[in-house]
C-alpha cells in the first residue's frame, strides 16, 4: 500500500503543479503530523520553484504561535488537532508566504497521543484559497507511516478540487 500511495503523491503533486503553473498561483503548507510530507511531495517535482511559495513545519503549539499566528488562547481552547486551530494554520501561512492557496494539516499519527475525543489516526485538514477556508476531519487508519501518507493524499486531493472550482469559477 505503501509504494502505490507514494505513485498516487507523485501523480496529485505533478498535477496540481500543472494547475498551479497555468494561472502563475502559488501554494504555502502549514504542517505538523505530516512533518513536512505535504511541502515534500510538491517539491519532489521538477520545476516547483514556479509554483510553491514556502512550507512551514510546525510541530510545537509555540511554533504555531510564533510562525503562524495562532493565538494561544484558540490552542487552549481547542487543542492542537482542531478545525480552529487547523484553519488559523492555513491563514497565518497563506499571509505569511503570501501565495494564493494553502493548506495546514494536524492530527494524531500515533501510534500514542490518541484519546477517546480524538484516537490515534485523527486528522485535520484545512484548505485556504481565493473563495475563504474549508476543514475536513478525516479518522484514518494504520500504523504512522500510513496515517501521514493519507493526509497528504487528502491534503493534495483537497487543493485540486479546491483549485478546479476556482478555475471554473473564473470561466
Amino acid at each position: 500500500m505503501s509504494e502505490q500511495l507514494d505513485r498516487q503523491i507523485s501523480q496529485l503533486a505533478a498535477e496540481l503543479g500543472v494547475l498551479l503553473q497555468a494561472h502563475a498561483w502559488q501554494v504555502t503548507t502549514a504542517e505538523s503530523c505530516t512533518g513536512g510530507g505535504i511541502a515534500e511531495a510538491i517539491t519532489r517535482i521538477a520545476g516547483s520553484s514556479a509554483w510553491f511559495e514556502a512550507g512551514f513545519v510546525v510541530y510545537s503549539n509555540a511554533q504555531k504561535t510564533r510562525q503562524l499566528g495562532v493565538s494561544e488562547a484558540l490552542l487552549t481552547a481547542h487543542g492542537a488537532v482542531s478545525e480552529p486551530v487547523v484553519c488559523a494554520m492555513a491563514q497565518g501561512a497563506l499571509q505569511r508566504a503570501n501565495a494564493q492557496w494553502g493548506v495546514a494539516v494536524s492530527g494524531i499519527a500515533g501510534p500514542g497521543g490518541g484519546s477517546e475525543q480524538k484516537p490515534v489516526g485523527t486528522v485535520w485538514l484545512a484548505w485556504a484559497g481565493p473563495g475563504g477556508i474549508e476543514a475536513q476531519r478525516f479518522l484514518f487508519s494504520g500504523d504512522r507511516h500510513a496515517v501521514r501518507q493519507q493526509s497528504v493524499v487528502c491534503a493534495l486531493q483537497g487543493l485540486l478540487l479546491r483549485i478546479r472550482a476556482e478555475k471554473n469559477n473564473r470561466g
